[in-house]
């Protein structure tokens, strides 16, 4: 990293930006700025808009932060700015990206290597809401969103499909419900920290995610020890099956009278929340690594060509 003759660093965090993941994205980006300038970083705090290319220009870092949530900062598209003006940055790079996004690519890649996955189709929105296109119990997501914006569940006794919102994209997944516990497993470089259980009422949407005591994150999770295991290794094939670095984050059911058949990944995600009562930072803490030391090394690990 050419470090242009400063002592430290400067590190621009990206975040904010025009997903509809915005207002995470946001609090994450504060607490990892709060967090770095902690490390002694230089940092500058800017909110991803169209005139990004020109923000970076001006301000000239070292390394860019990637903070953002959602489209267009998770799936590829800011990655390639970022390679393209050769600004070393965090998280993965263009491809697993991309891959990790598309949530019916990255269960191709997850199946190619003998990855537990629940089927699916992609169907149009229009299609979905005229009629049953799998059998109930079922639940329509957008497939390249993140962070569980738009999520219908349709229950097995639905006599109906869904009615969804305008803002849901024209091309929906369709996956067969997939019940039991909520676990979700971090990755940092090539490691898997611990698992989590987490456990809401009701179904873990974008409400109990992100706001303080919308659900209960115990950890480690107490399981059996197969379980347990299969989580960590699960975690780290799949980052490594979609190329992923630094750190992600992959998220599991499981249903515990089919015991280890019975776990099976919903999603991995390259851009996992960095708030403080976020998933990851939590898992860390847990192993011995603490949030300033996280972000430390998440900037010490950034390049280009990821």
């Amino acid at each position: 990293m050419g470090m242009s003759g400063r002592t430290s660093p400067k590190v621009a965090v990206l975040m904010g930006g025009p997903s509809k993941e915005r207002e995470v994205s946001l609090s994450t980006g504060h607490e990892c700025a709060k967090a770095l300038r902690g490390e002694g970083f230089e940092v500058v705090e800017i909110d991803a808009g169209l005139d990004l290319a020109a923000r970076l220009a001006s301000e000239n870092p070292d390394v860019a932060f990637n903070a953002l949530h959602g489209r267009w900062g998770e799936d590829g598209c800011v990655q390639g700015l970022l390679e393209w003006i050769g600004l070393p940055y965090t998280h993965s790079g263009v491809l697993a990206s991309a891959l990790a996004m598309d949530k019916e690519k990255s269960k191709d890649a997850f199946r190619s290597v003998g990855l537990p996955v629940v089927h699916s189709v992609l169907a149009d929105r229009d299609e979905v809401s005229a009629r049953h296109v799998m059998a109930p119990p079922y639940v329509v997501k957008p497939n390249n969103e993140g962070s569980s914006v738009g999520i219908y569940i349709v229950d097995e006794n639905a006599n109906t499909p869904p009615v969804m919102s305008d803002d849901m994209p024209q091309q929906v997944m369709v996956e067969t419900f997939a019940p039991g516990r909520e676990l979700t497993t971090s990755v940092m470089g090539d490691m898997a920290l611990t698992v989590t259980d987490i456990i809401t009422a009701g179904w873990y949407d974008y409400h109990a995610k992100y706001d303080q005591g919308g659900s209960r994150h115990v950890l480690p999770a107490d399981l059996p020890e197969e379980i347990f295991r299969a989580c960590l290794d699960y975690a780290v094939r799949a980052h490594q099956v979609l190329g992923c670095r630094s750190v992600s984050r992959t998220d599991y059911r499981w249903d515990e009278a089919r015991g280890l058949g019975g776990l099976i990944i919903l999603e991995t995600n390259t851009q996992p929340g960095m708030t403080p009562t976020s998933l990851v930072p939590e898992q860390a803490e847990h192993v011995g690594i603490a949030f300033g030391s996280l972000c430390r090394w998440m900037v010490e690990d950034a390049s280009c060509n990821r």
